[in-house]
């Protein structure tokens, strides 16, 4: 069986809107303004090669096939070959290779599913209403966040502002380049009680 990773580029206030710059956010491509370093690069690429899947949410989808698709190298092969599952209740015939759309009707059903399918990790990039659903159906096995040295004020959070709280267990740290870009690892603090 495979867990379920949320990872994110996330800002020292938690918002993972745009960090890319691919979207009509007025702070869009803030990760991109930090470098880092070689560190950095290959956290992401050992963790896409780490990856049976990905599982993401249709906006974030559409952004990833509009990129993907184009790009070439070891990174992107493996983007572009990897199954992937959009949760969509709009999107009907994804155009992305080896794509697979699922309907909201029992997401939680469907992504345990999933994950009982793959040995590997079922990534999840972005997708912010998708993280949100899973955090609240204790559907994550493991957040890996890219945190960079910036506070963006307003934007999209990974978790709801709903006033219910999300236990974490840190289980890793990691600086990353020059610029002060450090990774975090959490497991829900389920997980972390499992075992005792």
């Amino acid at each position: 069986m495979g867990k379920v990773v949320v990872s994110q580029f996330a800002s020292l206030d938690g918002v993972i809107e745009d960090p890319g710059g691919a979207e009509d956010y007025r702070h869009g491509g803030w990760a991109f303004k930090f470098d880092r370093g070689d560190d950095g690069d290959k956290f992401k690429l050992d963790e896409v090669m780490a990856a049976d899947a990905l599982l993401l949410g249709r906006t974030t989808f559409e952004g990833f096939a509009a990129a993907w698709p184009s790009r070439e190298g070891e990174f992107a092969d493996k983007f572009n070959t990897m199954p992937k599952y959009v949760v969509s209740d709009t999107l009907t015939d994804p155009e992305w290779n080896n794509s697979t759309v699922i309907r909201g009707d029992d997401v939680a059903a469907e992504v345990a599913r999933i994950r009982d399918a793959h040995d590997g990790d079922v990534l999840v990039n972005g997708s912010a209403q998708l993280v949100q659903a899973l955090a609240r159906g204790d559907l994550v096995d493991e957040y890996r966040l890219m945190v960079f040295p910036v506070a963006l004020g307003e934007g999209k959070r990974m978790f709801a502002e709903d006033g219910e709280p999300v236990r974490l267990r840190l289980a890793g740290t990691q600086p990353v380049g020059p610029d002060g870009v450090i990774v975090l690892t959490y497991e829900p603090a389920r997980a972390a009680s499992d075992g005792d």
